[in-house]
């Protein structure tokens, strides 16, 4: 059985393939086209999941979207007509561009070359929840999927089966949802705007940039938001304009109820200078506090309600929201939760995998046989392809093709403070660079993270970094309990460091904090040799990881990207495979 599963038309568009119900390949369309988010219908994704398969479009069983667009279609003409006058603008844009998604089937069969009768359809959050339950490693979960919108959904609680022998049934069905407008995703996405940053791309800064503030505004932010026992959520609609703009989140009463102006896009905010600049950035900073410790509680809440609703205390979460690290730690803590998972590409990427493992095991009835415990999907170099790459760049290079001997060396340029290129093996799926696509540093260096932030990755000075850890010592590293949650492994959780190491590795502290990878070597044996051999120079099992991209770029996929980020970037080396090359 041969099932090829797409997400596109919102963000992140993406393809990914299932042979007999294992993972083959998966890939999101921004790593081939290299426009960051792209949502256009993934073309180059699709081409390389078939190829890496060996596969064409004859050979597809089935061809699965993501959410059904008939539904989509009635909530944004029922959002349009109830909203008119005011909905002129989402109007023009639905019946201006909204024939592509109308007409998703017709593009599906026309673009791959697949008959009507192959091609299926999963709800949004089912979709979520799938990619999420069937690449867990329970028998039973209940699932959490939080995110801006579906087709109605916003929050959806539900509760997954699993035969993996084939003798039982697969289940998993949606046994509560919230709908629209009502979405905590939203309210997290206009704040977002409100902070100057672009939604669905900054809210990650509004995360980093919380940290740096209090929450001074939760009792106005209260006031346009109210959270229910039962973990349901209300917003006043006359704060907020989503609902009725394709370009504006947030109605100007909500900069009138915080006594302050959103912030013009493009503002550098730095929260640590000196002066009114700093003072501004620091009330800015206030607001993200307020907004980031309103959302732990309301999925706290949300993860309370789904363990109490289906008694289940093993959760595996989904949609945009789930990547939120600060907030999926509290679940661990406060909502009864005792395994949480949680898959590395939870949001609309995911979706695709997601309906391709809701149609084989729900739809199909196909027996259970994947466990997602590592994250690298995408596509990997080849050596030919390497060489040519750095010969056309005319770059010296030596070559390491013992994987000891080159971890030894990238773990003595580390030590000596070199900030490093590194590029590994196939990329991986997700937002997350955990390993194979990644900056590395050492997580002692007092002024590194600055260094990177203003010269490397060009972005704003209060981001913080993540500490990728040696598995096996991450319990002496972190503060809190968790370490050994399925999220560690795929970045997905903020948790406390232990005082004395967050001393140590000043470069991956953020206000006590870290956003934690788990390194295993079964799952990553290269990338676990550096780390620990970086540990027996420094005396830290750990490494400064941030993603291998520049500021507005998605993260490099080739070794062409590679080397030209590289050339672009003050980074002291760059290993690409065995090769290593030196600025010096």
């Amino acid at each position: 059985m041969i099932i090829l599963g797409i997400s596109a038309f919102f963000h992140d568009s993406a393809a990914a393939l299932l042979v007999d119900g294992e993972l083959v390949a998966a890939a999101e369309e921004e790593r081939f086209s290299r426009r960051k988010h792209d949502n256009r219908f993934p073309v180059n994704a699709i081409r390389f999941c078939l190829e890496t398969a060996g596969l064409g479009a004859g050979d597809l069983d089935h061809v699965v979207f993501y959410e059904k667009p008939r539904l989509k279609a009635e909530r944004a003409v029922a959002t349009i007509l109830s909203e008119v006058p005011h909905s002129f603008g989402p109007f023009e844009r639905f019946f201006t561009h909204g024939g592509a998604r109308q007409a998703v089937g017709d593009q599906i069969r026309e673009t791959i070359g697949v008959p009507a009768s192959r091609v299926l359809f999963v709800e949004h959050h089912l979709s979520h929840a799938a990619s999420s339950f069937f690449a867990c490693p329970f028998d039973t979960a209940a699932t959490l999927t939080i995110d801006g919108v579906g087709e109605w959904a916003t929050t959806s609680i539900g509760e997954g089966h699993a035969s993996w022998d084939g003798t039982g049934e697969n289940r998993l069905w949606l046994r509560e949802t919230m709908h629209f407008p009502h979405s905590l995703g939203m309210l997290y996405s206009a704040f977002t705007e409100f902070l100057g940053f672009q939604v669905n791309e900054g809210e990650y800064k509004v995360m980093g940039l919380a940290a740096y503030g209090q929450p001074r505004y939760r009792a106005e932010l209260d006031r346009v938001a109210r959270q229910y026992d039962d973990g349901s959520l209300w917003l006043d609609m006359r704060y907020f304009r989503y609902h009725r703009s394709v370009r504006n989140g947030f109605h100007p009463r909500l900069a009138d109820l915080l006594g302050m102006p959103p912030c013009p896009p493009g503002v550098e905010l730095d929260p640590a200078a000196e002066g009114e600049a700093g003072a501004r950035a620091r009330r800015y900073a206030d607001v993200a506090a307020s907004v980031q410790q309103f959302t732990e509680d309301a999925v706290v809440a949300m993860a309370r309600r789904a363990v109490e609703v289906t008694g289940h205390r093993r959760l595996c979460m989904a949609g945009g929201v789930a990547l939120n690290g600060v907030a999926n730690y509290q679940v661990l803590r406060r909502a009864g939760v005792e395994e949480l998972y949680i898959p590395p590409a939870p949001g609309d990427s995911g979706g695709a995998l997601g309906a391709a493992l809701y149609a084989h095991h729900v739809l199909l009835g196909q027996p259970r046989r994947f466990v997602m415990r590592h994250a690298y999907w995408g596509a990997q170099a080849t050596p030919d392809a390497v060489t040519r790459a750095l010969d056309r760049a005319g770059l010296a290079y030596t070559t390491q093709p013992d994987p000891a001997a080159l971890a030894a060396t990238v773990a003595d340029m580390l030590a000596d403070g070199l900030v490093i290129g590194w590029f590994q093996g196939r990329f991986e799926w997700g937002p997350r660079a955990l390993g194979n696509r990644s900056i590395l540093a050492d997580p002692r260096g007092p002024g590194i993270k600055d260094l990177i932030n203003k010269k490397v990755k060009f972005r704003e000075p209060f981001r913080p970094f993540a500490p990728a850890m040696l598995h096996d010592r991450a319990a002496e590293y972190v503060a809190g309990d968790g370490t050994d949650q399925w999220p560690t492994r795929f970045m997905l959780m903020v948790m406390p460091l232990e005082e004395r190491f967050a001393a140590s590795a000043p470069a991956v502290d953020h206000f006590g904090t870290g956003r934690i990878q788990t390194v295993a070597p079964e799952t990553n044996p290269l990338f676990h040799s550096v780390i620990a051999e970086l540990g027996q120079r420094i005396g830290l099992g750990c490494v400064l990881n941030t993603s291998f991209n520049l500021r507005g770029e998605p993260i490099v996929a080739t070794p062409e990207e590679a080397i030209a980020t590289f050339g672009r970037s003050e980074l002291d080396a760059l290993v690409v495979e065995d090769r290593v090359i030196s600025r010096s």
